[in-house]
C-alpha cells in the first residue's frame, strides 16, 4: 500500500534552482535532494555553489554547478542547455533569483526602478521561456515555483519598485499558469521575512523587535519554511494545483519595515 507522503517524492525528477548558493535557494535545493532529485545548482559567487552541491550530493544525489547571472540572455541559455547535456532532462524550475533593498521613492531613479523590475519579473519569465519547452519534450510534465513576496501583497513607504516588481511576479506566474496548464503547473510562494545573510546585513535588535511585533506567528521564518512549501508546489501532492501563490509569511497582513514618510 502506497502512503500519501509518496507524492512528496520527486526521484528521478531534475531540478533548476537560481539563486542556490544561499539561503532560500540552498534551502530548496537540499529540500529537492532530500525528496530524490538531482538539482541543477546556479548563481553567481561559485564558492557558494559548491558548498550547496556538496549537501545535495550528501544526500546521494548529483549536482550540476553551472555559475549564471540571470540578467545574461547567454548565460540562461547556457544555464538550461547544460543541465540537459548533463540529466537528459529537466522537470522543474525555481525562480529565486531576485530581491532589491527598499528605498525611498524620490530617491529611486527610473533606471533603479526599470533594474529591480529586471531582476525579478523579466529574468523569470526568460528563464521559464527556455524551460517550459524542454519540460514538455524532456519530461512530459512539470512545474515551475516563483519566489515572490509578500512586498507584492502590502502597500508600504519606500516599496514602489520591489512591490510593484513583486506584485508583477505574481501577476505573471497567475498569468503563465494559464498558458501551460496542465503540462507544466505555475506557482508562486509570497515569502515574508526570512532569517538569511541578506536579513542578517542590516538587523538589529531593535529592528527585528520591530518586525516580530507585526508577525502574527511571533518568529521570523526559516529557509526550511520556504523549502517546504517549494518542495510541495514541485511534487505531484500538488498536482491540482497550478496558478496560485502561497503565503509563507507567519501571517503578516502589513510589512514589517517601516520607512520615513516622503517629505515634500
Amino acid at each position: 500500500m502506497s502512503s500519501i507522503l509518496d507524492s512528496f517524492r520527486l526521484d528521478g525528477q531534475v531540478a533548476i534552482v537560481t539563486g542556490s548558493g544561499r539561503g532560500i535557494g540552498a534551502g530548496t535545493a537540499v529540500a529537492y535532494a532530500d525528496a530524490g532529485a538531482d538539482v541543477v545548482i546556479s548563481a553567481r559567487t561559485v564558492a557558494q555553489l559548491e558548498e550547496t552541491a556538496e549537501k545535495v550530493r550528501a544526500r546521494g544525489r548529483r549536482a550540476l554547478v553551472v555559475p549564471c547571472d540571470v540578467l545574461d540572455p547567454e548565460q540562461r541559455a547556457n544555464l538550461v542547455d547544460r543541465a540537459l547535456d548533463e540529466f537528459g532532462r529537466l522537470d522543474i524550475l525555481v525562480n529565486n533569483a531576485g530581491g532589491w533593498p527598499p528605498k525611498p521613492t524620490l530617491e529611486t531613479s527610473e533606471d533603479e526602478f526599470d533594474a529591480c523590475f529586471r531582476f525579478n519579473v523579466t529574468t523569470a519569465y526568460a528563464m521559464t521561456r527556455l524551460a517550459v519547452p524542454r519540460i514538455a519534450q524532456t519530461a512530459g510534465s512539470g512545474a515551475i515555483v516563483n519566489i515572490s513576496s509578500v512586498a507584492g501583497r502590502f502597500n508600504a513607504r519606500g516599496f514602489a519598485a520591489y512591490g510593484t516588481a513583486k506584485s508583477a511576479l505574481s501577476f505573471l506566474t497567475r498569468s503563465l499558469a494559464q498558458d501551460f496548464a496542465p503540462t507544466v503547473r505555475v506557482n508562486g510562494i509570497a515569502v515574508g521575512s526570512i532569517l538569511t545573510q541578506a536579513l542578517s546585513n542590516f538587523m538589529s535588535d531593535e529592528l527585528e523587535e520591530q518586525m516580530l511585533a507585526k508577525t502574527p506567528m511571533g518568529r521570523l521564518g526559516r529557509v526550511e519554511d520556504i523549502a517546504a512549501c517549494a518542495l510541495y508546489l514541485a511534487s505531484p501532492a500538488a498536482s491540482y494545483v497550478t496558478g496560485e501563490i502561497y503565503g509563507v509569511n507567519g501571517g503578516l497582513t502589513q510589512i514589517q519595515v517601516e520607512m520615513p514618510p516622503v517629505n515634500l
